[in-house]
């Protein structure tokens, strides 16, 4: 059943409150008697702790615990799904890796928890650690989350690679990378009895209180998680990590609410990261430019106690037209924390390989490079031959390139200059899976004609509170000023995990699934309303038939302009305009803030990040904002980014196939390309920087 088109650029219903203060954030949580936590992290990156001296802190005012492996209760810290990584709670002296939690203060304030942290002397026995991918044990995966690591289209790659009238053959490297949302991590835990109710800034109150039923050995049903307000997470508040039962083991052992906040210089300890990525990339092509052969292996670095792939191949099996591909994945034992998600985790790493290396081949083979992903273009997937639920690729690189103006391109490396800097054009495609989880909506009509829409989803920033009652609104024919949304609590229905721009796809359905059936059992009533009000509640699984059917997938391209001075070699991005093929839009105006962020992140990956590591000692060496470089605002044009809207009915419900990565996927490529264009240089390592110009 089709939905009325929408669409239209509602500002955020919460904006005032986050503006003013009044949004409750997790560290905002107040509760009476509330003792406050500090993470003691190792100062090693691999051996053990031989001693602890925490007499200072425990004499120091207002501490009333020093949680060490000598005194923690018992727990399990074993991984419990595939998501999850082996937790660190104090049940042992080992340290595997930098900021390993070691010890756990609790004080009557935060600042005499932060003292008495200070105060805690360690002693280890240091190892050397393994910091070298190369010499690393090698992990061969089979499968993430149902993916194929190990696929070929055919059996003939190399032989139509050596027989091919064009090819390249190169290796490209992404390193690690960490998320610095502006909030940081932070749990509040309170006991009441053996019910445990948690704060948490997360992307999935359901996954956080699972994972604590695993820790304790108690019925999730005894374990309440409320999400309030979100300030980013971009993957790292995708899984429960050390310090969330950490504070719920201080809150049993004092009897008392405990609040634990992360500290900056922690985000680079136990919460997650990008892994470096070692990509060699090869490809080869008719004269015409036709694509006969891709071979695309890469590699990125893992924890020794877990296993994390970062699916770089997945956005080469999903692309061109190719008849001869094999792709590849491995991973190497670090002695470094777990990595996990980081937005577009894959694509975005993946999409910097081969759209750089697309614009080798098109140098190669002097076609323009827009015109050799045209030449290459797929009707329909290629991994597996399905027809897409909708694909408007095509559009994108007309929309976009139209608006940048690409046909006044000169092909010629250093042939552009303004104002005695070098120009550069670039451009690269982008592409991205689309996905959708089983998800749950309460939806209820008052007698005042006013609704109420409750799903267990979490507000992370991307206006939750804002496009679901807009979308319910849309489907009742009522204003979405009428519509109240509820979310963040495991008492509300279940949500999945808001990660892999599935969130509208799946909370979107549940509610357009929610508002049908509350329009219908309406017109069942003659539209009188019930004294008692009228409720429904929908569980919106997935159907798994339409995905067997259809390929469903997000596209786009990018246009990048850089300016790069010839003496000093820094390079600035000066324009940028993206086109992206995301399906219905549900409101022009937040849609819009998604893809700008995906864009200033895609340029912040190609010029900035770069978690840099003591390799002598695996210490992250640059665990500030003052010295892990993210862009400002100065370093950013104003994106000018194309929603190609389609009505897309096949997709899913909600008709969404997600936007808040897909502008980061292919995003660096195309700085870099248009960094190749200004210099002749071509640059195949991230974060392109004054050395690797020189």
């Amino acid at each position: 059943m089709s939905i009325p088109v929408i669409g239209a650029s509602r500002s955020r219903v919460d904006g005032p409150d986050k503006v003013t203060g009044a949004a409750k954030y997790t560290c905002d949580r107040e509760l009476p008697g509330m003792l406050h936590a500090v993470v003691v992290p190792s100062t090693i990156a691999y051996g053990r702790v031989v001693s602890i001296d925490d007499s200072e802190a425990r004499s120091a005012q207002g501490v009333v615990l020093v949680m060490t492996h000598r005194n923690a209760p018992v727990v399990d810290e074993n991984k419990v799904g595939a998501q999850d990584a082996k937790l660190f709670l104090l049940q042992s002296d080992a340290v595997e890796f930098d900021r390993q939690p070691v010890a756990v203060v609790v004080a009557r304030t935060f600042e005499q928890a932060v003292y008495g942290a200070d105060l805690v002397r360690v002693a280890y026995e240091t190892r050397a650690p393994q910091m070298d991918l190369d010499a690393a044990e090698v992990v061969e995966p089979q499968q993430m989350l149902g993916v194929d690591l190990r696929l070929r289209y055919s059996q003939k790659e190399k032989p139509a690679l050596d027989g091919a009238h064009t090819k390249i053959a190169q290796l490209y490297r992404t390193p690690t990378e960490h998320h610095n949302p502006m909030e940081t991590h932070g749990t509040v835990a309170a006991w009441d009895g053996d019910t445990l109710t948690v704060y948490d800034s997360t992307q999935w109150a359901f996954g956080v209180r699972t994972r604590l039923a695993g820790v304790f050995k108690i019925d999730p049903s005894k374990i309440r998680v409320i999400a309030p307000f979100v300030g980013g997470a971009f993957g790292s508040k995708g899984t429960a990590w050390s310090h969330v039962p950490l504070a719920a083991m201080a809150a049993r052992v004092t009897g008392k609410p405990v609040k634990l906040l992360v500290t900056r210089p922690q985000m680079f300890g136990w919460v997650g990261h990008r892994p470096q990525t070692e990509q060699h990339f090869s490809a080869g092509a008719s004269a015409d430019g036709t694509l006969v052969a891709m071979l695309h292996d890469a590699r990125n670095e893992t924890s020794l106690s877990d296993d994390f792939v970062e699916p770089c191949t997945v956005f080469s099996r999903d692309l061109y037209a190719v008849p001869h591909y094999t792709m590849h994945q491995e991973l190497r034992r670090l002695s470094i924390s777990k990595p996990t998600y980081q937005r577009a985790p894959g694509e975005s790493t993946g999409g910097f390989a081969v759209e750089s290396a697309m614009d080798e081949l098109a140098y190669a083979l002097a076609i323009d490079p827009l015109e050799l992903r045209l030449r290459n273009y797929s009707e329909v997937n290629p991994n597996n031959g399905k027809e897409y639920t909708s694909k408007k690729l095509r559009e994108c690189y007309a929309q976009a390139a139209e608006r940048f103006g690409w046909s006044k391109r000169t092909a010629t490396p250093r042939s552009m200059q303004r104002n005695g800097m070098l120009v550069g054009w670039g451009m690269a495609t982008a592409s991205r899976g689309t996905h959708r989880g089983d998800s749950s909506a309460r939806i209820t009509m008052q007698t005042d004609g006013s609704v109420v829409l409750a799903v267990g989803t979490i507000e992370q920033g991307t206006g939750s509170p804002t496009v679901y009652p807009q979308l319910a609104a849309a489907v009742l024919g009522i204003s979405a000023d009428l519509v109240r949304f509820e979310w963040g609590d495991t008492n509300l229905p279940t949500a999945p995990l808001a990660a892999g721009s599935q969130t509208a796809a799946s909370v979107g359905s549940a509610t357009v699934l929610a508002a049908q059936a509350l329009r219908d059992r309406l017109a069942s009533l003659g539209g009188k309303i019930p004294a008692e009000g009228i409720t429904i509640d929908i569980n919106a699984k997935v159907d798994e038939s339409e995905e067997e059917r259809y390929a469903q997938q997000a596209f786009g391209a990018h246009f990048a302009e850089v300016e790069v001075d010839p003496d000093l070699l820094h390079v600035r991005v000066t324009r940028f305009v993206g086109a992206y093929d995301v399906g219905r839009v549900l409101n022009a105006k937040t849609a819009g803030s998604q893809l700008v962020g995906s864009v200033v992140w895609g340029i912040s990956m190609a010029l900035y990040e770069k978690t840099r590591f003591d390799l002598r000692t695996g210490r992250i060496m640059n665990a500030t904002l003052a010295d892990y470089l993210v862009p400002t605002n100065a370093d950013i044009p104003n994106p000018d980014v194309i929603a190609v809207e389609d009505d897309d009915e096949r997709v899913n419900p909600a008709g969404v196939r997600g936007m808040g990565e897909v502008a980061m996927c292919g995003c660096a490529a195309a700085v870099a390309n248009a960094v190749y264009h200004a210099t002749g240089v071509r640059v195949r390592e991230l974060p392109i920087t004054v050395e690797a110009l020189l």
